[in-house]
């Protein structure tokens, strides 16, 4: 029975990823309804302080988008672009890195990707090699961000069985993933031929239209920003700070019957009240705030935990003893094994956060330590293995050279090769810095 169980919750998240969008989240509800109505498995509690922290989260990034802020962190990234051309490569992923670590979302990176894109064309530097680095480091700045659901989840569930701080995760994957990503970049900055000498590229240039286009000095920009911006920029910034030094020195939070408040709901009351005063201070929309990229994105992130998590999360634990039994030996043997089926796991379900709340607590369930879990967080970003991803479509369609692009086997694509180097070199600088911070 166990089989044809996992056989579903499988098939639920395979299709689930293909539906897209919501629909994770949606066959996480199918495969409950299989589980509990037919099997007789009954549901564990839903993970509510994860979604409740990531919709607080989410609505005040959604705020500060309101209010312009976003704009302004485009400006800022097209400035810093433009100043540096010909080391575009490693700026354009310590740009999107940046974004996400700040906006707890990958999906800022659509903001500076035709500016990466336009900057490395002209300046003659082959655009896949910035494109795929920019679109790999937003998805694993994700593990670094003190807002992202993943890193939320994350402590949560640490916080269960160690005695984990967020300044101890963050002290751990921040390092860990900007050695992997400069160690990606320096491979990548050497993959394809030069962009002069890239026969796609030549072709397209045999069309004078093409040719039309590429020579127009258009330039991506921003438009006016609005007065709220760099203000809700200050605001949301203040509010992650806040969140790190509160995770980190629990002293500083109210302490009701001996202990502190706990991080879920210092999470939620810090990140409302940042929202509160971008639409008091900022005057930020609150109805263009909840139709914002920012807004939707998170509200996806949430309904696949809801979901996804949910049914992992009863599953392995109707059949605790015996998953447990049947892996121990294996993960203490070699714990980097865990790191695979992370990854694995990620590359099904498209969602950082829903790996983390699925898999996580099985690794605390296993006993195994908290710094080898912390340095293979990393491995929950398998985006990338299927070209499915919003931001890499994007990167296809942005890069008018076509050296960005999917291969003939599908697999073959720019962001397969910088994406293996990031995620296994962030995983084995991870063990370093881990014994350093746990």
């Amino acid at each position: 029975m166990i089989w044809l169980q996992l056989a579903i919750v499988i098939l639920c998240i395979l299709v689930g990823a293909r539906i897209g969008g919501i629909g994770l989240g949606l066959m996480g509800g199918v495969g409950l309804a299989i589980l509990s109505f037919l099997f007789g498995i009954q549901p564990t509690a839903p993970p509510i302080d994860v979604m409740l922290m990531i919709l607080s989260v989410v609505t005040a990034a959604a705020c500060m988008q309101a209010a312009g802020g976003m704009d302004y962190l485009v400006q800022i990234a097209e400035k810093i672009l433009r100043k540096n051309p010909k080391r575009i490569t490693f700026i354009a992923p310590a740009v999107t890195y940046f974004f996400t670590m700040f906006a707890g979302t990958g999906h800022v990176a659509y903001s500076v990707l035709p500016v990466i894109a336009e900057v490395s064309r002209r300046t003659g530097v082959r655009p896949e090699r910035p494109m795929s680095m920019a679109v790999i480091a937003s998805q694993v700045a994700i593990v670094a961000s003190p807002i992202a659901a993943a890193t939320v989840a994350m402590l949560t569930i640490l916080s269960t069985k160690y005695d984990v701080t967020l300044g101890q995760i963050l002290g751990t994957t921040i390092p860990a993933t900007m050695v992997g990503l400069f160690i990606a970049a320096l491979v990548t900055n050497k993959l394809g031929k030069e962009l002069k000498d890239d026969p796609e590229y030549q072709r397209r240039l045999q069309d004078p239209e093409f040719r039309r286009k590429m020579e127009e000095t258009t330039k991506v920009s921003v438009s006016e920003l609005k007065p709220g911006a760099k203000i809700s920029v200050l605001l949301f910034l203040l509010g992650a700070v806040m969140v790190v030094i509160m995770g980190a020195i629990p002293a500083l939070r109210p302490h009701f019957n001996g202990s502190a408040m706990g991080m879920a709901h210092t999470i939620e009351i810090i990140m409302l009240t940042v929202a509160a005063l971008m639409v008091f201070v900022g005057k930020a929309d609150v109805g263009e705030a909840s139709r914002g990229d920012v807004f939707t994105a998170g509200m996806r992130a949430i309904i696949a935990i809801f979901g996804i998590a949910w049914l992992g999360d009863s599953f392995f634990g109707a059949h605790d003893a015996l998953l447990k039994g049947s892996i121990t030996d294996l993960v203490h043997s070699a714990p980097w094994a865990f790191a695979i089926a992370l990854f694995v796991l990620s590359v099904m379900v498209n969602s950082q956060g829903a790996t983390t709340s699925t898999l996580m607590p099985l690794g605390v369930a296993l006993g195994l330590p908290a710094a080898s879990l912390v340095a293979m967080f990393p491995a929950v970003n398998g985006y990338f293995f299927v070209p499915n991803y919003g931001p890499i479509i994007a990167s296809l369609d942005f890069d008018s050279t076509g050296t960005t692009k999917i291969g003939k086997y599908v697999f073959n694509h720019s962001f397969m090769i910088p994406g293996l180097i990031a995620i296994i070199a962030s995983v084995a600088a991870g063990f370093v810095f881990g014994s350093i911070m746990l």
